[in-house]
């Protein structure tokens, strides 16, 4: 991907100040830590730190993005480092900013990406606050309310001890596993002016630990379990994009003739469409994917989202399994995405990656053929035209729409059918948003969109209707700097997923089912999804109902965003899900 920013948009006239600041030298750190964009909605908390970056940097290196809520920002971030593997910097105000952000923040900790999470607080000397509004503005301890889901905080006191704490946020959140990390600056150490500016430290010498390899001992035994086994089984799990790794992943599996199964709350791992590849990318493991890890004698996970629970679906697994993850070090006693312990036979504290190479290298396992950037590939035959959409009409008419169009899908929602669809790229599919609330996608899809401009790729996400809602706003975001997406909102005018757990509660209490849409339905009226998007100054479509009209629509909308235009459609689908992901959700067990 080449660095093709958004150019032309908010550039500041020259300022012949001669002063120092210490906002000035943190802004000057941001540069040196080699930050793209700053993300943000404006505060007073920081109005020194936004000064310096306007007018000591120029808005450049880097360039701030506006956000009309800060919750955009943090998933603005989120998406662009799903992407790059690259960290955004995002500023939030004070603890009010940071309430907004909170649920970005946790979503960005549960899909263990790392983002540079700036905040402020108003002067922590008392003496030094404005009546009312400082006091609202200043906390004792801000960091405490998100301490539990980022892996390190601070709240320097000086600008000499700010220059460490951006240093030390970095390095960690850089390192694996990734993570959110939060420095938060006084205004006071923001707003004094120093008699010169101190010497920058050398960047190269703050880089974080190289990874880690696993201990040769158990890459031998792992080796050893796997090439004995006469079914062994890989977790595609939480590994890299990089197409060499994908390549070398695909050669191991090739050379120990192993199943595979994917997850498509994690992305693109392992080509679908490959002879060994099994079940269906799913929330939920099905029948298929069950049989395979029942018939298993060796696991391998390449840190899996859930083993305990993945394995507790599929029933009797006798398998020896083998854990390449460090997931294990974020752990802690506050939040439960962890999810549940289960046994194993060897664990390998390292990425997935490097332990997957080391296996390969003992095994003498070539390199492989890196993946090609190829067109989208739907399974599903295309529909008649005059069906009406539902989530796998519209599944097969957006394929048929994007014939030809090399596309990374940056989201899908909830019901999307697994089988649907074939992931042939580490890009062409990006996965959900870690901690499974709703409003993230429209502004990890921007993310995504900035971090793609100037690829071949077009960006590309099916979004829900609720999920676009409670985000709409951040569209603006998208077209005031010109990120060109095509985004599909599977409009079936309800929180469906409630609908379905008030379904099992009403059959459970022997009541009546028809009222199950109350409190979940959106409509009367329904919501000018297409008029919202232009609102915002993308290019709105539709409505559509029918698999025809979404073909037309998506062929015009690729046009559009060709033309660098942020497009949204409007598919008005049936309510439903495909019946794996209804049975996952209305388990009891």
């Amino acid at each position: 991907m080449t660095d093709q920013r958004p150019s032309g948009v908010e550039r500041p006239v020259a300022s012949d100040s001669d002063g120092v600041w210490g906002s000035d030298v943190f802004a000057e750190m941001l540069r040196g830590l080699r930050v793209k964009y700053v993300t943000l909605n404006p505060g007073s908390s920081f109005r020194g730190l936004h000064d310096s970056l306007v007018n000591h940097l120029g808005n450049e290196d880097p360039q701030m993005l506006l956000c009309l809520h800060e919750e955009h920002a943090v998933a603005i971030a989120h998406g662009y480092a799903k992407v790059t593997g690259e960290p955004l910097a995002v500023i939030l105000h004070s603890n009010v900013g940071l309430m907004h952000g909170t649920m970005a923040i946790f979503n960005a900790w549960c899909d263990r990406v790392p983002v540079l999470i700036y905040g402020a607080t108003g002067p922590v000397d008392a003496a030094l606050r404005r009546p009312w509004i400082d006091w609202l503005h200043t906390c004792r301890d801000q960091a405490s309310m998100i301490r539990n889901y980022v892996k390190w905080d601070d709240q320097p006191a000086s600008m000499e001890a700010a220059i460490e704490s951006m240093l030390r946020a970095n390095l960690i959140a850089r390192a694996e596993p990734h993570g959110p990390t939060y420095v938060n600056f006084d205004v006071s150490i923001q707003e004094k002016q120093h008699a010169e500016a101190p010497a920058l430290p050398d960047f190269s010498r703050y880089r974080s630990p190289l990874p880690a390899d696993p201990s040769a001992e158990g890459v031998a035994r792992a080796a050893e379990l796997l090439k004995n086994a006469k079914n062994p089984v890989v977790l595609a799990g939480r590994v890299s994009r990089d197409p060499a790794d994908w390549a070398r992943r695909v050669a191991l599996v090739e050379a120990l003739g192993a199943k595979v199964l994917t997850d498509i709350r994690i992305g693109a791992s392992f080509p679908t469409n490959h002879s060994l590849h099994r079940g269906k990318p799913a929330f939920f493991i099905d029948d298929a994917a069950g049989e395979v890890l029942r018939e298993a004698d060796v696991i391998l996970s390449l840190d899996w989202l859930d083993v305990a629970g993945t394995l507790k679906l599929a029933g009797k697994v006798e398998a020896k399994i083998i854990q390449a993850s460090l997931d294990y070090q974020l752990h802690n006693g506050w939040g439960m995405e962890h999810q549940g312990l289960s046994a194993l036979d060897l664990h390998l504290a390292s990425s997935p990656d490097r332990a997957m190479h080391a296996i390969a290298d003992l095994l003498g396992v070539g390199a492989g053929d890196e993946p090609e950037n190829l067109p989208v590939k739907p399974a599903l035959n295309a529909p008649a035209p005059e069906a009406p959409l539902d989530i796998m009409t519209l599944a097969g008419a957006l394929g048929e729409g994007l014939d030809g169009i090399c596309a990374s899908m940056v989201r899908l929602p909830l019901g999307w059918a697994g089988e649907a669809w074939h992931f042939r790229h580490p890009l062409d599919f990006l996965g959900s948003d870690g901690g499974a609330g709703i409003g993230s996608g429209p502004g990890m899809l921007i993310g995504a969109a900035l971090a793609l401009q100037g690829s071949e790729r077009m960006p590309v996400a099916v979004l829900g209707d609720g999920d676009f809602m409670m985000a709409a706003s951040a569209f603006w975001t998208a077209a005031h700097y010109g990120a060109p997406f095509l985004a599909v909102v599977s409009n079936n005018r309800s929180f469906y997923n409630d609908e379905v757990h008030q379904e099992r509660v009403a059959v459970a209490r022997n009541r009546p089912v028809e009222n199950k849409w109350i409190g979940q339905r959106i409509g009367d009226p329904d919501i000018d999804i297409a008029g919202v998007a232009r609102a915002q100054g993308c290019e709105g479509i539709g409505p559509v109902f029918t698999a025809g009209e979404l073909v037309e629509a998506v062929k015009k909308g690729i046009e559009l965003v060709r033309e660098g235009k942020s497009v949204v459609i409007d598919a008005r689908v049936q309510p439903g899900y495909n019946p794996n992901m209804v049975a996952g959700l209305t388990r009891s067990e």
